[in-house]
C-alpha cells in the first residue's frame, strides 16, 4: 500500500509561487488516484485536486489557480500554486485511493484510504 508524505510547505508573502510534493513509497504509484486537499484554522478539509487514470479534476472554486502534475517514475505528486493569496494559508493534505470511480467522486474525502501528515503552507500579506 501507498504511504505519502507531503513537503514544500513553508512562510511565502501574497503574491509568491509555491510547489508542493507528495512522494509516495509501497505500492504501485501509477495505479493509485492521487488528491490534494486543505484545511485552514476553524474549517472542514476541502478538496482541491486531483489527478489519476482519469486525468485531472479540480475543485471549481481554485480552478486556475492551483495545478496538479505527477510523475509516475518518481512516484511524486505535486500542487503548484501562483500568486499565494491570503486565504490559502492551510494545512495541506495528500491522499491516495484505488478506487474506480466517476470523476466527480475523487473530490471526497471518503474515498481516500492513504493519507499523508499534511504540511503547513503560511502566507504573510
Amino acid at each position: 500500500q501507498v504511504q505519502p508524505v507531503e513537503s514544500g510547505g513553508r512562510l511565502v508573502q501574497a503574491g509568491d509561487s509555491l510547489r508542493l510534493s507528495c512522494a509516495s513509497s509501497g505500492g504501485i504509484f501509477s495505479d493509485y488516484a492521487m488528491g490534494w486537499f486543505r484545511q485552514a484554522p476553524g474549517k472542514e478539509r476541502e478538496f482541491v485536486a486531483t489527478s489519476g487514470w482519469f486525468g485531472t479534476y479540480y475543485e471549481y472554486s481554485v480552478k486556475g489557480r492551483f495545478t496538479i502534475s505527477r510523475d509516475n517514475a518518481k512516484n511524486t505528486v505535486y500542487l503548484q500554486r501562483n500568486s499565494l493569496r491570503p486565504e490559502d494559508p492551510a494545512v495541506y493534505y495528500c491522499a491516495a485511493h484505488l478506487r474506480r470511480l466517476g470523476v466527480t467522486g475523487h473530490r471526497f474525502r471518503a474515498n481516500y484510504e492513504y493519507w499523508g501528515q499534511g504540511t503547513q503552507v503560511t502566507v504573510s500579506s
